[in-house]
This record gives structure tokens, C-alpha cells and sequence, in this order.
């Protein structure tokens, strides 16, 4: 498990030099569109795979699929259209299972196990922590690796090297997340308690930490580096701490517990694009490649290292 741990700890850190040495001038495969992912070896309608999906949806032609904001694996871009990791693989999706994929955006973290359990959507895309509490609600397809790590204004003007610092601070998170559970336990180590912000978007919570309203933000690794890079979401001014890499685990897609044929062939679509090499260049177009997985496996947060 320590190997395990290493590895993952030093793809993180692979993943930081990459985002951190990019230019303003975008490399080709960033600027691929959305449409090209169609052209991506082993993206293509394979009858066995749409086969496989449960009636309703074969009979309505449509995949309905909620998804929130955590740039870069979902966003809206300066035409609000959704883009990202989440927007490429479900396209992708599409083509395989020949569907017609319907991607919302739910506005806010919280609401993402909700619009499952609701039956409002078949499934997310969201880059949301797979944990072994999740897993008792919902069925997730751990699609790729991240962590967790700490933001602040630009320069870390307080100086925080860990969640021991955030003692006494006002730090944001967005509602019902996974980094949101990790500052009320720290916080409950503290002589003096963190003064949690719970706000529903995450762009709200970057925009509070920008703004002075909040020191800092506990978030995910990926978004985190990503914003620093390209300041998304009204991140300007903000500044990852790329040393701080908490909580190595996976995020996931979900898909009700009752709906095990679409989990299946979900499952089986995405490590076709794996095999291929279709993810892999999905993954390295929003220079996230260190953080893909090799197998696409299901409820596997158990199977994570511990900290």
C-alpha cells in the first residue's frame, strides 16, 4: 500500500509541473475541441456496449447526466458552454453507447448524490470523492485519481503550511464535500475551531478566499492547480499549495445502486477508452495525465492507502 502511495503522491506531483510550466499559449491538444474527441481511437458505436444499457434508456435514445463545477474537470467556458474532463468523456460516451447525452450542470456539490437518488438523472460525471460512505448511497465508478490540498490569496500572506495552520481561520468549502468533512475534523482538533464558510458553489468559495471574506479553501488537488494556472471561476489572485497532497483517492462517476446494467456498461465503455488510448489523450488535453487510472474499477475507495 505505501508503494501505492508513493506512486500516486509523486503523479500528483508530476501532474503540479505540468500545469505549473504551462504558457499562455496553449498547447494543440488543449485546444481540441470537444467535437474532435469523436475522432479519438476506440470512440466509436459498439453495438455490444449500447446493447447493454437498461431499456428506458435505449427506448428514449438519452442519457441524462448531472455534473457541478470544479474546473478543470467541469466548467463553463466563456461562451458558458460546459467543458472539461467531464464534457470530453461523456461525449465520448455518447458515441459508444449511441446516445445522446444530456449534461446539466446542478450548480452546486451537494446536489450531485440528490439528483441520483432522486432518479432526476442517470448518472454524474462530477468530480466528486469516492469513499466507502458514498458508497453505501450509491454505486461509483472510480474514473480517476486526486487529491486534496490548500488555497490561499496569492503568496500565502498567513503563511500556511497545513491543516494544523488553519486553526482560528475562516476557510470556505463548498456544501456537503468530501475536503468540507476533512476541515470540520481538523477543526475539532483545534484549540481554537476553524470558522467554517459552507457555501454551495464552488466558484463562490473561490471568489470568498479572493476577496478577503475567507483565508483560505481545502480542495481538490486537481482544481486547485488548475486555478492557479488558469485562474478559472474567479480565481484571480489565488494560489495553490502544491506541497500540502492530502487524501490520495479517486473521484468518481455514480449510478444508482439499482441500476447495475448501466454501471456495467458504463464501466465497460470507459476502459475501452482506456485500452484505446482515447482517455489517456482526454486526460492530457486538461494536462491531468499523471492522475489517470489504468482500470476503470467500481466502489474501490476501500482498496486506497491511508494517510
Amino acid at each position: 500500500m505505501k508503494n501505492v502511495q508513493t506512486i500516486l503522491k509523486t503523479g500528483i506531483a508530476s501532474a503540479l509541473v505540468t500545469l505549473m510550466t504551462l504558457s499562455a499559449a496553449e498547447s494543440a491538444a488543449e485546444k481540441m475541441e470537444a467535437a474532435d474527441v469523436a475522432k479519438l481511437p476506440g470512440v466509436v458505436l459498439t453495438k455490444k456496449l449500447a446493447d447493454g444499457l437498461p431499456a428506458s434508456i435505449k427506448a428514449s435514445g438519452v442519457l441524462k447526466v448531472a455534473t457541478d463545477l470544479t474546473p478543470p474537470i467541469s466548467f463553463h467556458d466563456d461562451d458558458s458552454k460546459l467543458v472539461g474532463i467531464d464534457a470530453d468523456i461523456a461525449a465520448a460516451l455518447g458515441v459508444i453507447l449511441g446516445v445522446d447525452v444530456q449534461m446539466t450542470d446542478v450548480g452546486a456539490g451537494a446536489a450531485i448524490v440528490p439528483a441520483i437518488l432522486s432518479k432526476r438523472f442517470d448518472m454524474t460525471i462530477s468530480g466528486i470523492n469516492d469513499d466507502v460512505e458514498l458508497e453505501k448511497q450509491v454505486d461509483v465508478i472510480d474514473y480517476m485519481y486526486d487529491a486534496t490540498t490548500i488555497m490561499t490569496i496569492k503568496d500565502n500572506p498567513l503563511d500556511i503550511k497545513s491543516m494544523e495552520d488553519l486553526c482560528g481561520k475562516k476557510v470556505a468549502v463548498p456544501v456537503g464535500t468530501f475536503q468540507g468533512k476533512m476541515v470540520e475534523a481538523a477543526s475539532a482538533k483545534c484549540k481554537t475551531p476553524i470558522d467554517i464558510m459552507a457555501i454551495p458553489k464552488m466558484p463562490d468559495v473561490l471568489q470568498a478566499v479572493r476577496t478577503g471574506r475567507a483565508d483560505a479553501t481545502v480542495n481538490g488537488y486537481a482544481t486547485s492547480v488548475y486555478t492557479t494556472e488558469h485562474q478559472t471561476g474567479n480565481g484571480k489572485g489565488l494560489q495553490a499549495l502544491p506541497d500540502i497532497r492530502l487524501a490520495v483517492g479517486y473521484l468518481g462517476m455514480l449510478t444508482a445502486k439499482e441500476n447495475p446494467e448501466l454501471r456495467d456498461t458504463v464501466v465497460a465503455a470507459l476502459q475501452q477508452m482506456v485500452d484505446s488510448g482515447a482517455y489517456e489523450t482526454i486526460m492530457k488535453k486538461w494536462s491531468l495525465g499523471p492522475l489517470a487510472v489504468k482500470t476503470v474499477k467500481v466502489n474501490d475507495a476501500a482498496s486506497m492507502p491511508a494517510e
